[in-house]
């Protein structure tokens, strides 16, 4: 039951049913994504909302929060924060707390799945057993992983992570990053040009944010060597999609293993004639524990916000 006095939360995106439970039971929600006439619906309630929950993915445009004159806080479900504007944020002072280290070891857990299932022709070594062709011929010959070079864009708590379990494959790990870490074993490339022409395997793992917007290019991907591939659990945003489609079906690199697009959840068709791509729906953080996990990292930077508490999850 709901009363006057209950901080009101404007919900923009569905989430897991364990997190609706918890906000209906501390605040009175208003959930934007049931809205027929979203504009006419901020009209009449914006000036109430003093919070926002969004999907890392979903995030929350300015003209919405410019019809939230109240709003103090942005809890997101998830790290990113590419769908939400910063400097705006900054400007009014409006606090944006993260899923922050919740789904580090999910993410890490499937860009070595994807490396291994990728290289290693899981997809089609299944598929080559269910059709029977096992009792005809012998299945082609895959890629080694272990003892390879894997280059990492991005070496915050996810690319540390990615590294760690490469550490247990004896792989040789190259790294680009904004902060060089000085951690024993990982060898610094001074540019992406550089660290993509020595690996082969590239992993991105960088932050979703303007600058990087379209970072993976035609010239990056010609750096790389013919047999390299690319694994993407960051943004679909940080890869230029036509030219890697190009690179793909010209064999300019080995393949790539993608679970991120940049308009998702469109995924051009192009990919789906392609034996060199391993596509997956944007699930590297999707297992039981971690969504019970950031559902609950939603629910404590909230109450931390209306308690007057430092917000764990803060980023601004």
């Amino acid at each position: 039951m709901h009363t006057d006095t209950q901080p009101v939360v404007l919900l923009i995106a569905p989430v897991m049913d364990v997190l609706q439970t918890s906000l209906d039971a501390s605040y009175r929600v208003f959930r934007l994504y049931e809205q027929t006439d979203t504009a006419d619906f901020l009209r009449r309630h914006g000036e109430d909302v003093q919070a926002v929950v969004t999907r890392g993915d979903v995030g929350v445009s300015r003209e919405i929060l410019e019809q939230l004159p109240r709003a103090g806080m942005i809890a997101v479900f998830g790290v990113g924060t590419d769908a939400i504007d910063l400097s705006y944020t900054r400007e009014r002072g409006i606090r944006v707390g993260i899923t922050a280290g919740v789904l580090t070891d999910d993410v890490a857990d499937l860009a070595m799945g994807l490396l291994l299932a990728a290289s290693r022709r899981l997809r089609q070594g299944d598929q080559f057993v269910r059709s029977g062709q096992w009792e005809k011929t012998a299945p082609p010959l895959a890629t080694k992983v272990s003892k390879k070079r894997l280059g990492i864009l991005g070496m915050g708590n996810i690319g540390q992570a990615i590294a760690r379990r490469a550490k247990g494959f004896d792989m040789t790990i190259l790294y680009h990053s904004r902060q060089r870490k000085d951690a024993p074993g990982y060898h610094w490339c001074e540019d992406l040009h550089s660290l993509a022409s020595q690996s082969d395997f590239l992993v991105i793992a960088a932050s979703g944010n303007p600058e990087n917007t379209g970072i993976i290019n035609a010239a990056v991907l010609e750096a790389m060597p013919p047999h390299a591939w690319l694994i993407n659990v960051a943004r679909g945003s940080l890869t230029d999609e036509p030219a890697l489609l190009r690179a793909l079906q010209e064999k300019v690199i080995g393949g790539a293993a993608l679970d991120v697009f940049e308009h998702e959840p469109h995924v051009p068709e192009a990919f789906f004639a392609l034996d060199n791509v391993l596509l997956q729906p944007h699930v590297a953080s999707a297992t039981v524990e971690t969504r019970q996990a950031m559902s609950q990292s939603v629910a404590d930077n909230l109450a931390a916000y209306f308690s007057g508490r430092e917000i764990p999850g803060l980023i601004q």
